[in-house]
């Protein structure tokens, strides 16, 4: 898990948060504070200029009205005299900076502090000659000073005269930056208090969360044996009571999970059958070993792919959706070298919504079930027809017997002969049936007994050497020593009887069948060889199975049934030995087979 920064960690945000809080608190009463502190500083400011200006006013009004002698001083000297008087009691202050007295011409008598006009000047500027004609008017304020022009009236109530002046507002908000500096700094110190009991109080309610997000990584890698430190029963106490609960529920649910998925994963790889799952889309998601093995791919191979692709079912399947549907089908992947056929049954899965979430593949390996359904159709249409065929051929001559055939003295015998030759035919037919059926029910025991191969190969050899076509010769190759075999003779002598016979019929004029025996440190090895027509190298293993015949005209001319090699297989493999054939066409054909050799600690015991 990605480790949280200082910086986006909820402590920072508290204290942060703490911090804002307490900031506009401060801001909000410290605007509140310096507007109402600039408002009175201000009234009283322009309240003391008032009465000062006031004062001077009264003083002034009393010059002007003053009746004077020729040895009394003029009104421009005693106008100037308590101007001069004025600055110097309010030296100290430095409030008033300017003043101007003016008489109603309106003429400049005197002048004190900073002016921009000479005693004498006429005056122009319409802030002071409209007190003439209105007379005193209200001061006005900027940001830098308080200015304002008073009358002179006398007791007449004229305006004899008028006072202009200008005191600069500077100490005011000086006194305010003051204070303002003074509330900064107990700003930034309360914020430095704030900020380290915010991160007190941060580290109080973010450790128990620091505690839960470390448990829950920990739960993350499976571990559910560590519980939360639970320290109060406020929220955060409760969250954490909370949190231990789903760590047990948890701890259970996947104890539970984990169970069901080991059978799950049991069931799967022990099953016989393959299992394929998919996605709503038909994307492999999970397949096991069997499946694997049948399909001749890994998982990892086929993971993400498409079911239809994998399965090659995309001619018999246009869209996954259609599986379900399908049900269950007989896929083939046969090879060059190998044939496959696999039975598939599909089935959707849905989820707690009833909607379709993916689907579900069984496949098996159905390719010796259909081999043995192809033999057994092929066995019982051979049946019939090896049947029908003797059957066809006694009903033809019977019928002629009945129409007058009988009394032919040169007809009916060969007709009688050709009906027993059939009926004996048929009657071998069904014995080699009958043995057969035996066999595969295991209902045949033998009677093995410890043999001299060699002695008894040769009796067999004589016995066709005492009836074969003169033209036609017998070669043998057997070792001089005796070489002793644990067999059923009876078995035995029908194997070497159905193989012997087969070669002595392929063989042509002139040509020799030649017989053959050795042994291994393990096992004796028989071989059969004639020169007939030998037979394709495709067809060698099937002249093994049943009714299957190289050529089958002159077979049923001889009067083979069809069965001779699969009995003589069936006989060697319940000796558990191995029979199998080689053969060139145009250069014969070897029928050769091995025996397991006696174990000599036997003895001749039977």
């Amino acid at each position: 898990m990605k480790k949280v920064g200082f910086f986006q960690s909820v402590r920072l945000k508290l204290i942060v948060v703490y911090i804002l809080l307490l900031l506009l608190g401060i801001q909000v009463i410290g605007a509140y504070f310096v507007g109402e502190l600039e408002q009175q500083l201000e009234s009283q400011f322009k309240s003391s200029v008032d009465d000062r200006i006031n004062s001077l006013t009264f003083s002034l009004q009393n010059a002007f009205e003053m009746e004077r002698d020729e040895d009394d001083p003029t009104l421009q000297a005693d106008v100037e005299r308590l101007i001069t008087d004025f600055t110097e009691r309010n030296a100290r202050s430095d409030d008033i900076n300017s003043l101007i007295v003016m008489d109603d011409s309106p003429t400049v008598i005197a002048t004190a502090g900073m002016t921009n006009v000479d005693v004498g000047e006429k005056v122009s500027d319409q802030r002071i000659t409209k007190v003439f004609f209105l007379g005193s008017t209200d001061p006005s304020t900027n940001s830098q000073e308080y200015s304002g022009a008073k009358a002179i009236i006398s007791d007449e109530e004229e305006t004899v005269g008028a006072l202009y002046f200008t005191a600069p507002m500077n100490s005011v908000y000086q006194q305010l930056q003051s204070i303002n500096g003074i509330f900064t700094k107990g700003t930034l110190l309360s914020i430095t208090v704030t900020a380290l009991l915010g991160i007190l109080v941060a580290r109080t309610i973010t450790r128990p969360l620091t505690e839960m997000k470390k448990q829950a990584q920990v739960m993350a890698t499976g571990d559910f044996s560590q519980k939360v430190d639970v320290k109060g029963n406020d929220e955060i106490g409760q969250l954490g009571i909370t949190f231990n609960d789903l760590n047990d529920k948890l701890k259970l649910a996947q104890a539970t999970t984990e169970g069901e998925r080991r059978k799950l994963s049991s069931v799967l790889s022990n099953m016989s059958d393959g299992v394929i799952a998919t996605d709503r889309i038909g994307a492999i998601t999970l397949m096991n070993a069997p499946a694997s093995k049948l399909i001749r791919q890994t998982f990892e191979d086929v993971q993400g792919q498409s079911l239809l692709d994998v399965l090659d079912l995309n001619d018999q399947i246009e869209d996954i959706s259609e599986v379900e549907e399908a049900g269950s089908m007989i896929i083939d992947l046969s090879s060059d070298d190998q044939h496959l056929l696999l039975k598939a049954n599909f089935s959707a899965v849905e989820d707690e919504n009833n909607e379709m979430s993916g689907f579900i593949s069984v496949i098996s390996d159905v390719t010796e079930q259909e081999r043995v359904a192809q033999e057994r159709r092929e066995f019982v249409s051979n049946v019939s027809h090896e049947l029908r065929t003797p059957l066809t051929t006694m009903r033809s001559y019977i019928e002629a017997l009945n129409d007058g055939a009988w009394q032919d003295p040169e007809i009916a015998p060969r007709f009688l002969d050709v009906t027993q030759n059939e009926t004996d035919r048929m009657i071998r037919l069904v014995n080699d049936l009958l043995q057969l059926t035996k066999m595969d029910h295991k209902e045949t025991g033998l009677m093995k007994k410890r043999v001299n191969f060699n002695d008894f190969f040769n009796r067999i050899i004589d016995r066709f050497e005492m009836n074969k076509n003169d033209k036609i010769s017998f070669e043998r190759s057997f070792p001089k020593r005796s070489i002793y075999v644990w067999i059923d003779e009876d078995k035995m002598t029908q194997v070497l009887d159905n193989i012997i016979s087969n070669a002595i019929k392929y063989s042509p004029e002139g040509g020799t069948v030649r017989f053959s025996a050795h042994s291994t440190r393990k096992q004796l090895k028989v071989s059969i060889s004639d020169e007939g027509i030998g037979m394709p190298p495709d067809t060698v293993d099937k002249i093994f199975d049943r009714f299957y015949r190289v050529d089958k005209s002159r077979t049923r001319d001889m009067g083979g049934t069809g069965l001779g090699l699969a009995i003589a297989r069936e006989m060697i493999d319940a000796h558990h030995g191995k029979i199998w054939a080689e053969s060139k066409e145009g250069e014969g054909t070897t029928v050769l087979f091995t025996l397991p050799l006696m174990n000599q600690n036997r003895g001749d015991h039977s």
